[in-house]
C-alpha cells in the first residue's frame, strides 16, 4: 500500500501545509512509477495476477488535482471520473479524464496544499488510443494526449462524464458534469487528416445546468431514436455557503451530505433535428422526475420490471434511492417505485451512501440486478431482482457485505473479469472523512484505501479475491471513478481507475483471454450508433448462457465501453447464436437473431441485418406507450 507520510500535525494543519504535501505527492508519484510493471504480457502461470498496472507504459500521465488549500471544502472530497469511448470511430477506446481546479477565489495556486500537476490553466484531458493506427493497421496500446488539437477546453471543476451520440451523426459526443456549469461537447467528426474536433453546444441545445452535478446518462427513454439526457444533481453547496464541520476527534473535517440540502435532478428530452442543430426540452418538472430530491451520485437504466421498456434507477447519498418507472412515453412521465420495489433502502430499512451503482444479471436468470457501493460501516448492497421489478437485499448471503464494512466504495462495475460467463464485482475505495489511523501517521491526505475485487462463484454468491488480484490491487489511493472496457481488443475487460488528487491508473486484464469469449458492437442502423438500451442474449448449443444490455452506464461519474463482451468459460466454444431485442427506433424489427457467430472475435451487428423471428414487428417501445 501507499502511505503518504509526513511530519505535519492533525489533518487540518496538514492540509494547510503545502511543503509537507509536496513531499507526499513526490512519494506518491515515485511509488506509482515503481509499481508499474512491464507492458509486455507475461507467460501464464498458476500465481498469475488478475490485473497488472500498465499506466506508464501506455502513456497515461494524468494526475487529478482537487485544488485544496486547507479550508476543507465539501466539493473536494467526491472527486471525479472519466470516459472510455471511441471518439474517432477507428475501433478502439479513447480516454477522457475530468480535472479539478482551484476553489478558493481569494487564493492562488501557490497557496494550494500541493502544486498543480502541470501547466496552468488545468483542464480536462482527451487521450487518443493508438492501438489501431490511422491506416487501419493493428498497433500497440498507447495513449497520446490530443486535447490541444481537439478543441476541448473544459476548465470547470470536473465531476463526471457520459458519452453518447445525441445528434445521431455517427460520432460520439460527451456531456461533462461539474461543480458549476456543465458542458455538452459535440463531436464534429474527423477531418481529412483524421483529426477529431469538438465544439461546445451547451447553450444552443438547452442542456446547461449550473448546479453541482455528478452523474449523467444519455438514454432514449421515449423510444423515438434520439438519446435523451438525465443529469443528477447533488447538494446545494457553494464556496459562499461553506461552513465548518468536525470529526469524531474534534478536529475540523470534511462535511457529510446532511450538512446541505439536495437539489432537483434534470431530465432533458431530445427533440431531434438536423445534424448539428439538435435541441433538448427540460421536462424534469413536467415528467415528475424533479419532484424527487436525494443527492444523486449514480444512475443506471434498464428494463427492471420486465415490461419491455427502459426505466431509470438513481443512487442517492444517505437518502432513499429512486426507481423512475416510465408510465407514459408520449408525453414522457415517470413515477418513483423504489420504495414499493424494495430498492429505495437496504434490507434494514436504512438509506445508504450509494456512491457507485451498476446493473446487470449477476445470477443469470434473465433480469437485471442492482449493486451499490456505500460508506464505511454501511456495507455494499446487492439487490436481486425477481424478474418483475421487485428486489431483495441479498448482500450478506452473497458474501458482499462483511468484506466491504471497513471501506468507502465509489466506482463499481459488474464485469466478468475471468470470462467464465458470470458477472464479478470490482469496487474502488476511498474515504470521505479523515481516517484516524492515517491521521495519526501524519498522512497528508488521510482518506486513501485499497480497492477490492470479488469473483462470482455462481448461485448468487461471491468470494473476495483481492489478495489474488496482484500488486495492482495492493495500491492505496483515494479512488473515485472506475471505467471498464477492452482497451487492447484482446477479448477481456481492462480497467481505468480515476483517483481524487492522485494519478489515473490503467490496469490490464491478464486472465480473461484464457477463456472463450465473444464481443459485439451492437448498432442502430438508422443512425449508425450504439443501440443503447437494446437487450442481448447469448446462446450456446441452443441454451441461453448470458443476458446483457447495450450501454455505457454504471460506476461513479464515468462512462464505459459500449460494446458487449461476454465470457463463455474455459470450455472451448466455436460458435454462438445471438438474439437481440432492439430498443427504440433503430431501423429494424423488434427482435433479430444471428446464428453461428465465431467465438474469439468482435462482430458488428446492425439492426435489420439479422434474421427476423416470426411474428416480430417494430422495436420495443415504438408500439407501446405505458399509461397513455
Amino acid at each position: 500500500m501507499y502511505s503518504l507520510e509526513s511530519g505535519a500535525g492533525h489533518v487540518a494543519d496538514v492540509l494547510r501545509s503545502s511543503a509537507v504535501l509536496i513531499v507526499g505527492a513526490l512519494l506518491l508519484a515515485g511509488s506509482v512509477d515503481a509499481q508499474a510493471p512491464s507492458a509486455q504480457k507475461p507467460s501464464k502461470s498458476a500465481d498469475q495476477p488478475i490485473f497488472v498496472e500498465v499506466t506508464k507504459e501506455v502513456g497515461v500521465e494524468f494526475v487529478h488535482w482537487n485544488g485544496m488549500t486547507g479550508e476543507l471544502y465539501f466539493s473536494e472530497t467526491p472527486g471525479g471520473g472519466g470516459a472510455l469511448f471511441d471518439m474517432d470511430n477507428d475501433g478502439d477506446l479513447d480516454l477522457y479524464l475530468v480535472q479539478g481546479r482551484l476553489l478558493n477565489p481569494k487564493k492562488t495556486e501557490a497557496d494550494a496544499a500541493t502544486p498543480p500537476p502541470g501547466p496552468l490553466p488545468l483542464r480536462d484531458r482527451l487521450l487518443r488510443n493508438e492501438l489501431i493506427s490511422r491506416d487501419g493497421q493493428d498497433g500497440t496500446l498507447r495513449f497520446v494526449d490530443v486535447t490541444e488539437s481537439s478543441g476541448l477546453d473544459s476548465r470547470g471543476y470536473g465531476m463526471g462524464v457520459t458519452a453518447g451520440d445525441y445528434d445521431n451523426d455517427g460520432w460520439t459526443d460527451l456531456y461533462v458534469t461539474n461543480f458549476g456549469a456543465n458542458v455538452l461537447w459535440r463531436n464534429r467528426g474527423a477531418d481529412a487528416r483524421g483529426r477529431v474536433t469538438f465544439e461546445d453546444t451547451t447553450a444552443e441545445t438547452g442542456v446547461g445546468d449550473d448546479s453541482w452535478s455528478v452523474p449523467a446518462l444519455f438514454v432514449d427513454l421515449d423510444a423515438d431514436g434520439w438519446l435523451d439526457l438525465y443529469v443528477g444533481n447533488y447538494l446545494d453547496f457553494t464556496i459562499a455557503n461553506h461552513k465548518p464541520c468536525f470529526g469524531k476527534s474534534g478536529e475540523q473535517d470534511y462535511c457529510g451530505p446532511s450538512a446541505y440540502p439536495p437539489v432537483p435532478d434534470r431530465l432533458f428530452r431530445n427533440l431531434g433535428g438536423q445534424k448539428g442543430a439538435v435541441r433538448f426540452e427540460d421536462i424534469g418538472a413536467g415528467s415528475g422526475l424533479s419532484r424527487g430530491r436525494g443527492g444523486a451520485l449514480g444512475v443506471v437504466s434498464g428494463d427492471f420490471d420486465g415490461d419491455g421498456g427502459l426505466d431509470l434507477y438513481v443512487a442517492n447519498d444517505q437518502m432513499a434511492n429512486h426507481l423512475w418507472s416510465v408510465t407514459s412515453r408520449k408525453p414522457l412521465k415517470v413515477e418513483d417505485l423504489a420504495l414499493l420495489s424494495g430498492c429505495a433502502v437496504n434490507g434494514d430499512g436504512l438509506a445508504e451512501a450509494s456512491m457507485g451503482v451498476d446493473a446487470g444479471d449477476v445470477d443469470n436468470d434473465g433480469d437485471d440486478d442492482l449493486f451499490m457501493a456505500h460508506l464505511t460501516q454501511e456495507t455494499n448492497t446487492l439487490y436481486l431482482n425477481d424478474g418483475t421489478g421487485f428486489f431483495e437485499d441479498q448482500s450478506a448471503g452473497a458474501g458482499l457485505a462483511l468484506p466491504s464494512f471497513p471501506f468507502t466504495g465509489f466506482g463499481t462495475r459488474l464485469v466478468d473479469f475471468d470470462n467464465d460467463g458470470l458477472l464479478d464485482v470490482v469496487v474502488v475505495n476511498g474515504a470521505i472523512k479523515t481516517l484516524e489511523d492515517l491521521a495519526r501517521k501524519r498522512d497528508p491526505f488521510p482518506l486513501h484505501q485499497p480497492d477490492q475485487i470479488f469473483r462470482n462463484t455462481g448461485g448468487g454468491r461471491f468470494e473476495e479475491v483481492t489478495e489474488q488480484a496482484g500488486d495492482a490491487f495492493r495500491v492505496s489511493l483515494v479512488s473515485r471513478g472506475l471505467a471498464s472496457g477492452d482497451l487492447d481488443n484482446d477479448g477481456d475487460s481492462d480497467l481505468v481507475i480515476f483517483n481524487n488528487h492522485g494519478p489515473a491508473r490503467v490496469l490490464r486484464n491478464e486472465v480473461g483471454t484464457q477463456a472463450s469469449w465473444i464481443g459485439l458492437d451492437v448498432r442502430a442502423a438508422k443512425f449508425d450508433r450504439p443501440a443503447i438500451g437494446s437487450r442481448v442474449t447469448i446462446l450456446v448449443d441452443g441454451r441461453e448462457v448470458a443476458h446483457r444490455q447495450v450501454g455505457v452506464q454504471g460506476s461513479y461519474a464515468s462512462a464505459n465501453d459500449p460494446r458487449v463482451l461476454v465470457g463463455l468459460g474455459r470450455k472451448a466454444v466455436d460458435k454462438v447464436d445471438v438474439r437481440i431485442r432492439w430498443w427504440g427506433d433503430v431501423g429494424g424489427p423488434s427482435e433479430e437473431i444471428w446464428q453461428g457467430l465465431a467465438a474469439g472475435n468482435y462482430h458488428r451487428l446492425v439492426a435489420g441485418e439479422g434474421t427476423k423471428p416470426a411474428g416480430t414487428q417494430k422495436p420495443a417501445g415504438s408500439t407501446r406507450d405505458p399509461g397513455s
